[in-house]
Protein backbone atom coordinates (compact mmCIF):
# COMPACT_ATOMS: atom_id res chain seq x y z
CA UNK A 1 0.00 0.00 0.00
CA UNK A 2 1.13 3.55 -0.71
CA UNK A 3 0.17 6.71 1.16
CA UNK A 4 -1.88 7.84 -1.84
CA UNK A 5 -3.81 4.57 -1.65
CA UNK A 6 -4.40 5.21 2.04
CA UNK A 7 -5.99 8.57 1.22
CA UNK A 8 -8.11 6.99 -1.52
CA UNK A 9 -9.33 4.32 0.91
CA UNK A 10 -10.14 6.99 3.49
CA UNK A 11 -12.31 8.89 1.03
CA UNK A 12 -14.44 5.77 0.64
CA UNK A 13 -15.36 5.57 4.32
CA UNK A 14 -15.17 9.13 5.68
CA UNK A 15 -18.36 11.15 5.84
CA UNK A 16 -18.78 14.22 3.57
CA UNK A 17 -17.43 16.58 6.24
CA UNK A 18 -13.85 15.39 5.60
CA UNK A 19 -12.52 15.04 2.05
CA UNK A 20 -9.20 13.34 3.00
CA UNK A 21 -7.50 16.04 0.93
CA UNK A 22 -3.98 15.44 -0.43
CA UNK A 23 -2.97 18.34 1.83
CA UNK A 24 -5.14 19.10 4.85
CA UNK A 25 -5.29 22.90 4.63
CA UNK A 26 -8.72 23.64 6.12
CA UNK A 27 -10.20 24.97 2.88
CA UNK A 28 -12.45 22.12 1.78
CA UNK A 29 -14.04 21.64 5.21
CA UNK A 30 -14.06 25.36 6.11
CA UNK A 31 -16.31 26.08 9.08
CA UNK A 32 -18.08 22.72 8.88
CA UNK A 33 -18.56 21.48 12.45
CA UNK A 34 -19.28 18.60 13.09
CA UNK A 35 -16.34 17.75 10.91
CA UNK A 36 -12.68 18.73 10.90
CA UNK A 37 -13.44 22.39 10.17
CA UNK A 38 -12.97 25.41 12.41
CA UNK A 39 -15.25 27.69 14.42
CA UNK A 40 -16.95 30.77 12.98
CA UNK A 41 -15.90 31.58 9.43
CA UNK A 42 -13.22 28.89 9.67
CA UNK A 43 -10.26 31.11 8.91
CA UNK A 44 -8.02 30.10 11.82
CA UNK A 45 -7.42 26.56 10.54
CA UNK A 46 -6.63 27.96 7.10
CA UNK A 47 -4.34 30.62 8.57
CA UNK A 48 -2.46 27.98 10.57
CA UNK A 49 -1.56 26.17 7.35
CA UNK A 50 -0.83 29.22 5.23
CA UNK A 51 1.52 30.88 7.71
CA UNK A 52 3.79 27.82 7.74
CA UNK A 53 3.93 28.05 3.95
CA UNK A 54 5.17 31.64 4.23
CA UNK A 55 8.19 30.43 6.18
CA UNK A 56 10.82 29.32 3.65
CA UNK A 57 13.88 27.11 4.12
CA UNK A 58 17.41 28.24 3.30
CA UNK A 59 19.17 25.55 1.28
CA UNK A 60 22.89 25.00 1.89
CA UNK A 61 24.52 21.89 0.40
CA UNK A 62 28.15 22.94 0.83
CA UNK A 63 28.54 20.57 3.74
CA UNK A 64 29.57 17.01 4.61
CA UNK A 65 27.44 14.29 3.01
CA UNK A 66 25.54 11.94 5.30
CA UNK A 67 22.22 10.88 6.78
CA UNK A 68 20.91 13.31 9.42
CA UNK A 69 20.00 12.11 12.89
CA UNK A 70 16.28 12.91 13.33
CA UNK A 71 15.95 11.43 16.84
CA UNK A 72 14.80 13.41 19.86
CA UNK A 73 14.55 12.80 23.59
CA UNK A 74 11.54 13.89 25.61
CA UNK A 75 11.22 13.27 29.34
CA UNK A 76 13.77 10.46 29.31
CA UNK A 77 12.32 8.66 26.28
CA UNK A 78 14.07 8.61 22.92
CA UNK A 79 11.98 8.88 19.76
CA UNK A 80 12.81 8.36 16.11
CA UNK A 81 11.39 11.73 15.08
CA UNK A 82 10.51 15.04 16.78
CA UNK A 83 6.84 14.86 15.85
CA UNK A 84 3.92 13.22 17.62
CA UNK A 85 0.34 12.35 16.77
CA UNK A 86 -2.02 14.92 18.27
CA UNK A 87 -5.20 14.07 20.18
CA UNK A 88 -8.37 13.76 18.14
CA UNK A 89 -11.73 13.12 19.78
CA UNK A 90 -15.33 12.33 18.82
CA UNK A 91 -14.20 10.67 15.59
CA UNK A 92 -17.59 9.06 14.99
CA UNK A 93 -19.30 12.46 15.12
CA UNK A 94 -16.71 14.33 13.06
CA UNK A 95 -15.41 11.76 10.59
CA UNK A 96 -17.49 8.56 10.28
CA UNK A 97 -18.77 5.56 12.19
CA UNK A 98 -16.15 3.16 10.82
CA UNK A 99 -14.29 3.76 14.10
CA UNK A 100 -15.20 5.08 17.51
CA UNK A 101 -12.70 6.81 19.81
CA UNK A 102 -11.80 3.51 21.47
CA UNK A 103 -10.85 1.79 18.21
CA UNK A 104 -9.17 4.91 16.80
CA UNK A 105 -6.91 5.37 19.83
CA UNK A 106 -6.09 1.67 19.99
CA UNK A 107 -4.85 1.68 16.38
CA UNK A 108 -3.07 5.03 16.67
CA UNK A 109 -1.19 4.36 19.92
CA UNK A 110 0.01 0.94 18.81
CA UNK A 111 1.13 2.06 15.35
CA UNK A 112 2.90 5.18 16.63
CA UNK A 113 4.78 3.23 19.32
CA UNK A 114 5.85 0.59 16.79
CA UNK A 115 7.15 3.26 14.42
CA UNK A 116 9.22 5.32 16.80
CA UNK A 117 6.95 8.15 17.95
CA UNK A 118 4.19 8.60 20.53
CA UNK A 119 0.52 9.49 20.26
CA UNK A 120 -1.44 11.95 22.34
CA UNK A 121 -4.88 10.46 22.97
CA UNK A 122 -8.21 12.26 23.28
CA UNK A 123 -10.85 12.43 25.98
CA UNK A 124 -14.63 12.69 25.98
CA UNK A 125 -17.84 12.68 27.99
CA UNK A 126 -18.00 8.89 27.67
CA UNK A 127 -15.67 7.49 30.38
CA UNK A 128 -14.85 4.56 28.13
CA UNK A 129 -12.85 6.85 25.84
CA UNK A 130 -10.18 7.53 28.47
CA UNK A 131 -10.34 3.99 29.80
CA UNK A 132 -9.66 2.49 26.38
CA UNK A 133 -6.95 5.05 25.57
CA UNK A 134 -5.14 4.21 28.79
CA UNK A 135 -5.42 0.50 28.07
CA UNK A 136 -3.81 1.09 24.67
CA UNK A 137 -1.03 3.16 26.25
CA UNK A 138 -0.41 0.48 28.86
CA UNK A 139 -0.13 -2.16 26.15
CA UNK A 140 2.44 0.07 24.38
CA UNK A 141 4.74 0.19 27.43
CA UNK A 142 3.52 3.66 28.39
CA UNK A 143 4.40 5.17 25.00
CA UNK A 144 1.45 7.52 24.80
CA UNK A 145 0.30 10.79 26.31
CA UNK A 146 -3.30 10.81 27.55
CA UNK A 147 -4.82 14.26 27.20
CA UNK A 148 -7.38 15.09 29.88
CA UNK A 149 -10.04 17.72 29.26
CA UNK A 150 -10.34 20.57 31.82
CA UNK A 151 -13.17 18.93 33.77
CA UNK A 152 -14.14 19.54 37.39
CA UNK A 153 -11.50 18.50 39.99
CA UNK A 154 -13.12 15.18 40.91
CA UNK A 155 -13.40 14.07 37.28
CA UNK A 156 -9.81 15.12 36.58
CA UNK A 157 -8.61 13.10 39.56
CA UNK A 158 -10.55 10.05 38.40
CA UNK A 159 -9.15 10.25 34.85
CA UNK A 160 -5.60 10.89 36.06
CA UNK A 161 -5.76 7.72 38.15
CA UNK A 162 -6.41 5.79 34.92
CA UNK A 163 -3.46 7.54 33.27
CA UNK A 164 -1.09 6.65 36.10
CA UNK A 165 -2.20 3.01 36.05
CA UNK A 166 -1.36 2.92 32.33
CA UNK A 167 2.27 3.81 33.09
CA UNK A 168 2.29 6.73 30.65
CA UNK A 169 5.55 8.70 30.57
CA UNK A 170 3.69 12.04 30.51
CA UNK A 171 0.20 13.51 30.73
CA UNK A 172 -1.41 16.50 29.07
CA UNK A 173 -4.41 18.79 29.38
CA UNK A 174 -5.81 20.68 26.40
CA UNK A 175 -6.75 23.74 28.41
CA UNK A 176 -8.12 25.46 25.29
CA UNK A 177 -10.85 22.80 25.20
CA UNK A 178 -12.61 25.13 27.63
CA UNK A 179 -14.19 26.60 24.50
CA UNK A 180 -15.79 23.35 23.35
CA UNK A 181 -19.60 23.35 23.59
CA UNK A 182 -19.88 20.10 25.56
CA UNK A 183 -17.72 21.50 28.38
CA UNK A 184 -19.82 24.61 28.84
CA UNK A 185 -22.59 24.72 31.43
CA UNK A 186 -21.56 21.42 33.01
CA UNK A 187 -22.40 20.80 36.63
CA UNK A 188 -19.95 20.58 38.39
CA UNK A 189 -18.38 23.42 36.38
CA UNK A 190 -15.63 22.62 33.89
CA UNK A 191 -13.49 24.83 31.67
CA UNK A 192 -10.71 27.37 32.13
CA UNK A 193 -8.34 27.02 35.09
CA UNK A 194 -6.37 29.47 37.18
CA UNK A 195 -2.62 29.16 37.70
CA UNK A 196 -3.33 27.86 41.19
CA UNK A 197 -5.78 25.24 39.91
CA UNK A 198 -3.33 24.11 37.23
CA UNK A 199 -0.57 23.90 39.83
CA UNK A 200 -2.66 21.43 41.85
CA UNK A 201 -3.35 19.41 38.69
CA UNK A 202 0.37 19.28 37.87
CA UNK A 203 1.13 18.05 41.39
CA UNK A 204 -1.64 15.48 41.11
CA UNK A 205 -0.08 14.11 37.90
CA UNK A 206 3.26 13.40 39.53
CA UNK A 207 4.91 12.92 36.11
CA UNK A 208 5.84 15.40 33.34
CA UNK A 209 2.73 17.42 32.56
CA UNK A 210 2.03 19.21 29.28
CA UNK A 211 -0.37 22.14 28.97
CA UNK A 212 -1.77 22.31 25.45
CA UNK A 213 -3.47 25.40 24.09
CA UNK A 214 -1.04 28.25 24.85
CA UNK A 215 -1.09 31.14 22.37
CA UNK A 216 0.65 34.04 24.14
CA UNK A 217 3.91 34.68 25.96
CA UNK A 218 1.84 35.65 28.99
CA UNK A 219 0.00 32.35 28.88
CA UNK A 220 3.29 30.47 28.52
CA UNK A 221 4.66 32.13 31.64
CA UNK A 222 1.49 31.18 33.52
CA UNK A 223 1.97 27.57 32.45
CA UNK A 224 5.57 27.69 33.65
CA UNK A 225 4.44 29.20 36.96
CA UNK A 226 1.97 26.33 37.35
CA UNK A 227 4.82 23.84 37.01
CA UNK A 228 4.23 22.52 33.49
CA UNK A 229 7.10 20.51 32.04
CA UNK A 230 6.05 21.45 28.51
CA UNK A 231 3.45 23.43 26.61
CA UNK A 232 1.88 23.03 23.19
CA UNK A 233 1.46 26.24 21.25
CA UNK A 234 -2.00 25.56 19.88
CA UNK A 235 -5.30 27.24 19.05
CA UNK A 236 -7.10 23.86 18.95
CA UNK A 237 -7.08 23.97 15.17
CA UNK A 238 -9.37 27.01 15.20
CA UNK A 239 -12.16 24.95 16.72
CA UNK A 240 -12.67 26.97 19.90
CA UNK A 241 -12.15 30.63 18.92
CA UNK A 242 -12.42 32.37 15.57
CA UNK A 243 -9.95 35.03 14.33
CA UNK A 244 -6.92 33.74 16.26
CA UNK A 245 -3.38 34.27 14.99
CA UNK A 246 -1.67 31.24 13.52
CA UNK A 247 0.63 29.21 15.73
CA UNK A 248 3.56 30.02 13.42
CA UNK A 249 2.98 33.73 14.12
CA UNK A 250 3.28 33.45 17.91
CA UNK A 251 5.81 30.62 18.31
CA UNK A 252 9.00 32.69 18.46
CA UNK A 253 7.64 35.10 21.08
CA UNK A 254 6.57 32.18 23.27
CA UNK A 255 9.94 30.43 22.88
CA UNK A 256 11.69 33.65 23.88
CA UNK A 257 9.46 34.08 26.94
CA UNK A 258 10.25 30.56 28.19
CA UNK A 259 13.99 30.65 27.49
CA UNK A 260 15.88 29.54 30.60
CA UNK A 261 12.83 28.05 32.34
CA UNK A 262 13.44 24.47 31.22
CA UNK A 263 9.88 24.23 29.86
CA UNK A 264 9.75 22.37 26.55
CA UNK A 265 7.85 24.01 23.70
CA UNK A 266 5.82 21.91 21.27
CA UNK A 267 3.62 23.34 18.54
CA UNK A 268 0.74 22.20 16.33
CA UNK A 269 -1.68 23.77 13.88
CA UNK A 270 -1.41 23.36 10.12
CA UNK A 271 1.90 21.45 10.15
CA UNK A 272 1.53 19.09 7.20
CA UNK A 273 4.99 18.01 6.02
CA UNK A 274 8.47 17.20 7.21
CA UNK A 275 9.53 20.56 5.79
CA UNK A 276 7.00 22.23 8.11
CA UNK A 277 8.44 20.24 11.04
CA UNK A 278 11.88 21.57 10.15
CA UNK A 279 10.54 25.14 10.06
CA UNK A 280 8.98 24.78 13.51
CA UNK A 281 12.24 23.48 14.97
CA UNK A 282 14.17 26.33 13.35
CA UNK A 283 11.78 28.81 14.98
CA UNK A 284 12.59 27.33 18.38
CA UNK A 285 10.16 24.48 18.99
CA UNK A 286 11.44 21.32 20.67
CA UNK A 287 8.89 19.18 18.86
CA UNK A 288 5.69 19.17 16.85
CA UNK A 289 2.19 17.68 17.03
CA UNK A 290 0.36 16.70 13.86
CA UNK A 291 -3.33 16.07 14.45
CA UNK A 292 -5.87 15.87 11.63
CA UNK A 293 -3.77 14.06 8.96
CA UNK A 294 -3.54 11.03 11.23
CA UNK A 295 -7.31 10.58 10.88
CA UNK A 296 -7.31 9.58 7.17
CA UNK A 297 -4.15 7.56 7.88
CA UNK A 298 -6.13 5.47 10.40
CA UNK A 299 -9.37 5.36 8.40
CA UNK A 300 -7.61 4.53 5.14
CA UNK A 301 -5.01 2.05 6.31
CA UNK A 302 -5.22 1.36 10.05
CA UNK A 303 -1.75 0.56 11.47
CA UNK A 304 -0.16 0.44 8.02
CA UNK A 305 -1.65 3.80 7.11
CA UNK A 306 -0.15 5.35 10.25
CA UNK A 307 3.23 3.76 9.47
CA UNK A 308 3.22 5.14 5.93
CA UNK A 309 2.30 8.64 7.12
CA UNK A 310 5.04 8.63 9.78
CA UNK A 311 7.61 7.45 7.24
CA UNK A 312 6.47 10.13 4.78
CA UNK A 313 6.88 12.98 7.27
CA UNK A 314 10.14 11.53 8.61
CA UNK A 315 11.66 11.20 5.14
CA UNK A 316 10.70 14.79 4.28
CA UNK A 317 12.28 16.04 7.50
CA UNK A 318 15.50 14.07 6.92
CA UNK A 319 15.76 15.33 3.34
CA UNK A 320 15.24 18.95 4.40
CA UNK A 321 17.89 18.63 7.11
CA UNK A 322 20.39 17.18 4.63
CA UNK A 323 19.71 19.98 2.15
CA UNK A 324 20.11 22.70 4.80
CA UNK A 325 23.32 21.43 6.49
CA UNK A 326 21.70 20.14 9.68
CA UNK A 327 23.33 16.90 10.82
CA UNK A 328 20.99 16.53 13.81
CA UNK A 329 18.13 18.40 15.49
CA UNK A 330 20.51 20.47 17.63
CA UNK A 331 22.08 21.75 14.40
CA UNK A 332 18.82 23.28 13.17
CA UNK A 333 19.12 27.03 13.70
CA UNK A 334 17.05 30.14 13.06
CA UNK A 335 19.16 31.19 10.08
CA UNK A 336 18.06 28.05 8.22
CA UNK A 337 14.65 29.59 7.56
CA UNK A 338 13.52 32.78 5.89
CA UNK A 339 10.48 34.61 7.25
CA UNK A 340 8.96 37.53 5.33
Amino acid sequence: MTYQEVLANARECLNPNCKACPVCNGKACGNRVPGPGAKGIGDTAIRNFEKWQQVRVNMDTICPNGTPDTSVELFGRKFRYPFFAGPVGAVTLHYSDKYDDTAYNRILVKACAENGIAAFTGDGTNPQVMQAACQAIGAADGLGIPTVKPWDPATIQEKMALCKNAGCFAMAMDIDAAGLPFLKNLNPPAGSKTVEELSEIVKMAGIPFIIKGVMTARGALKASQAGASAIVVSNHGGRVLDQCPATAEVLEDIVAALRGTGVKVLVDGGIRSGVDVFKALALGADGVLICRPFVPAVYGGAEEGVRLFIEKIGAELSDTMAMCDAKDLASITRDMVFVK
